[in-house]
């Protein structure tokens, strides 16, 4: 696999792989599959995939239909239109009655790019991971997304995968002793000066960010948190614990995704422990070129530096 690919291309490749091996996965698509990457299974398995045109609530009823017959169902398209337009049948229709379906958005955050505000998803961590019984994945590269399919396919019951558009800097298979499971972070750097709990996009930047730090003498641990939800309550705890001190880093509103989720578990230990979080404070997209959107809504590896800075002064 290339050094440098993006999370929904992984993601294509290696459900072409599953739909190898395995004759029970179904794909729906939203007339989406050249963006979706779901063009790959599509070839290969016209019998088993369906576009189902421009009508993302109505897929999610067929998806449910189809898992009731034993069928493990991957239904795709871009994050704003999956968490957001067919939210109720989601809601209703998979997660209520715990069907086997694997949700997949694609083209999620600000750096989706010129397609602004209406298709940048910054709420799809936060609704995804209110609803019961709902297993949320962020993968932060091409390794790890391939892991993260093959493992939600053998999980039984409905799964959120979010993706991005651009090609990620590969940063997984550099991990020593990288293992990737559902509901476990993965210990990315270590450190004792505080830690960078980060998912998707910006596990990379906060990787960078730790490199930056150590060369001024502060070390500081990194947990790539890929799965929001089960959150790996106990890597959090004992982030806080040791480091005392927490920036949490998504492409996502600080509001309801990782960052919510890191404070929730830390404000329940009872200890003072500072949380910062680095992701979209509250706003919408706009329309630019990725590059520019990351550095104007503070995404890059020197606002983590900043807030994590920030965070050991507010420690005292």
């Amino acid at each position: 696999m290339p050094e440098s690919l993006s999370t929904r291309d992984a993601y294509g490749r290696e459900l072409y792989e599953l739909g190898k091996e395995r004759d029970d996965i179904v794909v729906l698509d939203a007339d989406l599959s050249v963006c979706t990457m779901t063009a790959y299974f599509a070839q290969a398995f016209p019998n088993r995939y369906f576009n189902v045109g421009i009508a993302e609530a109505n897929m999610m009823g067929m998806a449910a239909g189809m898992a009731t017959t034993g069928k493990t169902v991957f239904t795709n398209t871009f994050a704003v239109f999956s968490a957001g337009r067919a939210y109720d049948q989601i809601r209703n229709s998979i997660a209520y009655p715990g069907l086997n379906v694997k949700v997949v958005g694609t083209h999620a955050g600000v750096s989706v790019g010129e397609d602004g505000a209406t298709h940048q998803a910054l709420e799809d961590l936060a609704t995804m991971r209110a609803i019961p019984g709902m297993t949320v994945i962020s993968p932060a590269d091409a390794n790890e997304t391939r892991l993260a399919v093959r493992a939600m396919a053998e999980h039984a019951g409905p799964c959120y995968l979010r993706l991005g558009r651009l090609p990620v800097e590969s940063v997984t298979k550099d991990i020593p002793g990288y293992h990737f499971e559902l509901g476990k972070a993965v210990l990315a750097r270590e450190g004792t000066d505080a830690t960078i709990i980060a998912t998707g996009t910006m596990v990379p930047e906060a990787i960078a960010a730790a490199d930056v730090l150590a060369a001024d003498g502060v070390h500081v641990r990194v947990l790539d948190v890929h799965t929001i939800k089960p959150l790996d309550a106990g890597a959090i705890t004992k982030a806080a614990r040791e480091t005392g001190a927490i920036v949490t880093a998504e492409e996502h509103n600080i509001l309801g995704g990782l960052g919510g989720a890191v404070a929730e578990v830390v404000a329940e230990l009872g200890i003072a422990v500072p949380v910062l979080r680095v992701g979209v404070n509250d706003r919408f997209g706009h329309s630019g070129k990725s590059p520019e959107l990351t550095k104007a809504y503070g995404l890059t590896a020197d606002d983590v530096v900043r807030q994590v800075r920030e965070a050991i002064n507010r420690r005292g």
